[in-house]
């Protein structure tokens, strides 16, 4: 019988899932295990230290709702998402819009408008106009994409946060004309703190970070045959670009409001201008979205 001590229970622990039927899941699992075995190495770790991470991932766990996710919040916060972005943007095999975080106030069901409307339902500042283009990698306008947006509003505040779920506000769906171009109009945000209330509050002052968002607007843009972006636009001047929270800022996402913008479609506006593009599809099916609506990861679960 094999002596199972310090040095030897992580062959043994290896040994056990030996026989995983799934590759992929036994490769994911074997290397989890070596990396978490060493880092309880490294620092030494404690059983009173042990359990403190276990209560604090049974908060983390009890703070999810339907409308919250503190799983993808704290994943957001640890840079982990962010490393994932950026691994999936290297499988493409051209030139896209870079990725950012679809964060954890994404919801699935945004209201489908015609191109030019407003997205504000209870904004008070006035009306900021975004349009562009979906391009291919070569430049060619894609028709017909989706580009569904949100954001939160001029006091840093998502819907999810301020109204009853049963509302929705500054979200919308639209899809792009025969020459790939798309404009509607909402309200310029502020950056925001992260939702200090829970376990990741708690982790985000023990390391005495400031938990703010530089001020953005969240997309995701699809079209048949390419490779959806989930990305977001960030606003010039915002003092915590270069130390966004969620590290989810790049500088080829940064976007001026302009005062007066001929080429605008409400010239008489504030406006801001940006073309998306799509990479064309590889071998790869699966979905490039770190996040999801937090209402249908309770519902997977639940099955």
């Amino acid at each position: 019988m094999l002596a199972i001590d310090e040095k030897t229970i992580t062959e043994a622990a290896l040994e056990q899932m030996a026989g995983t039927p799934n590759a992929r899941l036994k490769e994911i699992m074997e290397s989890l295990v070596r990396h978490l075995h060493a880092f309880a190495r490294e620092v030494d770790l404690t059983p009173e230290e042990w359990l403190g991470a276990i209560k604090f991932l049974t908060a983390v766990g009890h703070k999810c709702t339907e409308f919250r996710q503190e799983f993808i919040l704290l994943s957001d916060t640890l840079g982990l998402s962010a490393l994932v972005n950026a691994m999936h943007d290297r499988r493409a095999l051209e030139d896209a819009t870079k990725s950012s975080l679809l964060g954890p106030f994404y919801r699935s069901d945004s209201p489908t408008l015609p191109l030019g409307s407003s997205i504000v339902g209870k904004g008070k500042q006035p009306d900021t106009v975004i349009y562009g283009r979906v391009e291919d990698a070569a430049g060619r306008p894609i028709p017909n994409a989706s580009v569904e947006i949100w954001q939160p509003d001029e006091e840093g505040w998502y819907d999810l946060q301020k109204l009853d779920p049963s509302e929705m506000d500054l979200r919308g769906r639209f899809y792009t004309d025969s020459e790939g171009r798309f404009n509607l109009r909402t309200i310029a945000p502020t950056g925001y703190m992260i939702p200090m209330d829970g376990p990741v509050g708690d982790m985000i002052r023990a390391q005495q970070r400031h938990g703010y968002r530089p001020a953005h607007i969240h997309f995701v843009v699809s079209a048949p045959g390419y490779r959806e972006v989930v990305t977001a636009l960030y606003l010039t001047g915002d003092p915590h670009l270069d130390s966004d929270t969620v590290f989810g800022a790049s500088e080829s996402l940064v976007v001026d409001v302009n005062r007066h913008d001929p080429t605008s479609p409400y010239p008489e506006l504030q406006s801001i201008q940006f073309n998306f593009k799509l990479a064309g599809l590889t071998g790869e099916r699966v979905s490039g979205r770190v996040g999801a609506d937090p209402s249908q990861i309770l519902q997977k679960a639940a099955h």
